[in-house]
């Protein structure tokens, strides 16, 4: 394999991973290269994204390798994320925030297990918008992330507490999921709304239906 297509791998390997990130030696073994030329791979790539003015960057970080934003840019992130948060949620970000909701403390391998596809974008979009955040580490091999919903997730729909939505029954499996997703998103909204008001719900929630596609954005 050539030193920039082993790059351009491992750029997207780090893409994938998210926060999690990988270490060198799991990147090593599913390029099936050695640690050492990796490693210098990496080193490059450091160099090369500081070089290019690129907006992101690799980060090293208690033996992981990850891609992060820069600091400088903070403030316009803080901007996206205090946006409005379900007028541009797609309906894979919805049924992440609803699976955490009812499942959480929840990891991101069990959500996508009730969803059946992989959701790391969604979990990234969620967890930007402060409607989920990370609660801890599970007792597991690798000690995944566990999430939970946050304050702004309560606030913003309007409740008291968890103990207040509507009635559990939800994502027993996933045949189902995108309209009983869309049914819970309905009832919160209508907890919020005057009676007049009622008949307007289905204009608060604008969902993208397009299916999850790993190279397009939430």
């Amino acid at each position: 394999m050539d030193f920039p297509k082993l790059k351009s791998i491992i750029e997207g390997l780090l893409f994938l991973s998210g926060e999690e990130g990988l270490s060198i030696k799991q990147i090593a073994e599913i390029v099936d290269q050695r640690v050492e030329l990796v490693t210098d791979a990496i080193e490059e790539m450091i160099s090369e994204f500081t070089q290019q003015g690129r907006g992101v960057q690799i980060l090293k970080i208690a033996g992981v390798v990850q891609l992060g934003t820069l600091p400088e840019h903070a403030v316009y992130f803080e901007k996206l994320a205090y946006s409005p948060a379900r007028t541009s949620l797609s309906q894979a970000a919805l049924e992440t925030l609803a699976i955490v909701a009812y499942r959480q403390p929840i990891t991101r391998v069990e959500i996508e297990e009730i969803r059946g596809v992989k959701s790391e974008r969604a979990i990234h979009t969620l967890v930007n918008k402060d409607l989920i955040i990370e609660v801890g580490r599970a007792e597991a091999i690798g000690r995944p992330i566990l999430y939970g919903t946050t304050k702004s997730f309560l606030d913003y729909f309007g409740l008291a507490s968890l103990k207040d939505l509507p009635e559990p029954g939800l994502f027993e499996d996933s045949e189902n999921l995108e309209e009983e997703t869309q049914l819970l998103f309905n009832k919160l909204d209508l907890q919020q709304l005057e009676p007049d008001s009622a008949d307007t719900a289905d204009d608060l929630i604008h969902v993208d239906n397009e299916e999850d596609n790993p190279d397009s954005s939430l």
